[in-house]
Order: C-alpha cells, then sequence, then structure tokens
C-alpha cells in the first residue's frame, strides 16, 4: 500500500509525542489502499462503469493528492463524461506535480477530440517523403492466407503509396499464421502488386491496435518519418488514429478502403467513442494493474 509523505510525518508525529508523554495511542484509521483503487477504477473503466472508476479515483486522489496516474485518468475519464470543471481540476493539479504528465494528459485529449472527428477517406492525401503509409494488420487465414477485409485495407495502401512514391511504407501486425506474420503476408502482397520490396518495412511484433501504433510509432521514427497516413478499416480508422497520435505519431491522413464506408461516415457512437478513450489510455501505458 502506498502512503502519501503527508500521513508518514503525521504518524512520525504521534509516534514522537507518544514516545515523550508515555501516552498510549490508539490504532490509526487505515489509510485507503491506492493500489486497489486504482486498479478498481481501472477495471470500472474497461466494464464500462465510469461513474464507478472515477469515484474511485477520487478517493484515490484524496488520499494521494501526487499520484499522476490516478489525476491523468481523471482527466481523461472526465472528459469522456463531458465534465470540464474536473477536466480543468485534474490537469491543474497534475501541471502542479508534474507539468510533463500535464501536458502529455492533454495530448490525449487532442487525440480522441481529434479521432472522433476523422472522417474516413477512401482517397489518397498528397504527402511527400517525410511521411509514412502505416498499413494495420488483419487476422490471416489458418494457412496464412490474407482474409478480404486485409484484403482491402492493403488495397486502399498500394493506391496512396502509388499516389505519394516516395514515402516510406510501414505493414504492422504479429499474430502469426502457418509460420506467416500479418506483416509479412502484406509485405508479400504488395510486392506482388509491383512496390519494390526495399520501400516496404516490416513490424512484426504488434498483436493490437494499441502495439501497431507504439510500435509503428518507433519505426517511423527510425525511418526519419515526422507523420502518417494511417490505413486501415473505416470502422477502426477513429480508433488507430487516436492511438498513433497519442504514441506521438502526427497524424495527417486516414486512408480506408471503400467496404463499409457510408455506415462509417456519421459520428462515432457513445460506446464506439467509449472503446477510443480506452484504448488511448492504454496507448498512454496508464496500466489496467500496478
Amino acid at each position: 500500500m502506498k502512503i502519501s509523505r503527508h500521513g508518514k510525518q503525521l504518524a512520525a508525529a504521534i509516534a514522537v509525542v507518544a514516545a515523550l508523554t508515555g501516552a498510549t495511542v490508539g490504532p490509526a484509521t487505515a489509510e485507503p489502499d491506492v493500489t486497489a483503487l486504482y486498479n478498481s477504477a481501472q477495471q470500472h473503466f474497461t466494464a464500462g462503469d465510469d461513474a464507478a472508476g472515477r469515484a474511485d479515483l477520487r478517493t484515490l486522489i484524496a488520499a494521494d493528492p501526487a499520484d499522476t496516474e490516478a489525476l491523468a485518468l481523471q482527466a481523461i475519464w472526465s472528459h469522456y463524461a463531458g465534465d470540464q470543471a474536473a477536466v480543468d481540476d485534474a490537469l491543474h493539479r497534475l501541471g502542479a506535480v508534474d507539468a510533463q504528465m500535464a501536458a502529455r494528459t492533454t495530448q490525449v485529449l487532442h487525440a480522441v477530440t481529434a479521432a472522433a472527428a476523422t472522417l474516413p477517406n477512401p482517397l489518397p492525401a498528397l504527402v511527400g517523403p517525410q511521411t509514412g503509409i502505416v498499413v494495420l494488420g488483419y487476422g490471416l487465414l489458418p494457412d496464412g492466407s490474407l482474409r478480404p477485409e486485409l484484403e482491402n485495407r492493403l488495397t486502399a495502401a498500394w493506391l496512396q503509396a502509388i499516389a505519394a512514391p516516395f514515402s516510406p511504407v510501414v505493414v504492422t501486425g504479429g499474430n502469426p499464421q502457418n509460420g506467416i506474420s500479418e506483416a509479412e503476408a502484406m509485405r508479400r502482397w504488395l510486392i506482388g502488386r509491383g512496390l519494390p520490396g526495399e520501400r516496404i518495412h516490416v513490424e512484426d511484433r504488434a498483436g493490437s491496435t494499441v502495439q501497431n501504433a507504439l510500435l509503428g510509432t518507433r519505426l517511423l521514427r527510425d525511418l526519419g518519418a515526422t507523420s502518417a497516413v494511417v490505413v486501415t478499416s473505416p470502422n477502426h480508422i477513429r480508433r488507430a488514429v487516436a492511438d498513433f497520435i497519442v504514441a506521438g505519431t502526427q497524424v495527417v491522413g486516414a486512408m480506408t478502403s471503400l467496404e463499409q464506408l457510408v455506415s462509417q461516415l456519421p459520428p462515432p457512437s457513445r460506446s464506439a467513442q467509449r472503446g477510443i478513450y480506452l484504448d488511448a489510455t492504454r496507448t498512454f501505458q496508464l496500466d489496467a494493474a500496478r
């Protein structure tokens, strides 16, 4: 159990007074277990009970006002709840403790707002060599071949690569089937359609959108790319955009296939927005347990 510095100082002072006076000191009221509260809050957010999660965080922050992770989570989920006063309060408290963490939390809020406003786009963007084209994987068939949904993503990526011939292409996805990762299967497909192999860069460890964003961003930086066009399915694009922005990638395009496009043009539903926020906290690496 983590005990705040103030609590430790108070306990020490009581012990000194007791030693000097010979007074008997009864058992102190137990402080809340902040680790248990943090984990409980995360479990509530995962289960969709945001009010209970925020209540846990309020109790935690009252016990330990300098808990930066709790303050960041409180700001993020208060933003989802539309409670601007709570957002401002959490960011103000966080800024007083860790200004860098407060700035990064503000970036998360920017990311989820930008992602919710993103429109899936079947038309390639005109970008230069400092912008990477990042294609997100999709589960392969047991024999290692591509599912139709992944072929749709690759077709969109191929169009984007033709429109931006100097941009590096990053294929990201692990989850191998029959000894072939998603990324390797995507690389083979793109080479088969005429893209030079040296233009395609493989990230074959990611097993989720969060890992796509974190590992893909790292590879983009290694390549010297400062921004990206993210390519995935229309019903996945907003969550992917949020994750890449949180990971530190400037997203300048959201390229998708035509499949499901019309159904994804309206703003995301409330439940879809929850998924964006939940994924963003994971990309921010606010762990579900500690």
